[in-house]
């Protein structure tokens, strides 16, 4: 929510684990999913069925996540679809990047992080 004020001139649709966000984004399109965790992996394959129906029905130009693995699972799919992505790790991950982060970085097309700056597939 803290990135929303960088897109207000843009169509932006929301896709979050957060329910209680919904109230946040005011008319613009809004769809939840379950989370997936290291701890909880046994609903990735849930969690990918409800990003796949998200993507065909958004059919998004870019996707752009703060992190975790719904993200990377959602960059992934995007990226068979031929969706551009942004990828910016989390500030809470000051002293090294998440796992997430770290796997998501060779499947964006620009990835931010406090400890890199910016990276992107052009400057690869």
């Amino acid at each position: 929510m803290r990135l929303r004020p960088a897109f207000q001139d843009a169509i932006v649709s929301y896709a979050t684990v957060r329910t209680c966000d919904r109230g946040d984004v005011g008319d613009d399109p809004f769809c939840t999913f379950s989370d997936v965790t290291r701890r909880n992996r046994f609903s990735g394959p849930v969690v990918l069925i409800q990003i796949i129906i998200i993507l065909l029905r958004v059919r998004p130009h870019a996707i752009v996540t703060t992190g975790a693995m719904p993200g990377f699972l959602a960059i992934r799919l995007g990226r068979l679809l031929g969706v551009r992505s942004v990828w910016i790790d989390s500030i809470a991950n000051v002293e090294e990047l998440s796992m997430s982060g770290q796997m998501a970085g060779v499947h964006v097309d620009l990835w931010l992080n406090c400890r890199s700056r910016l990276r992107s597939r052009a400057g690869r």
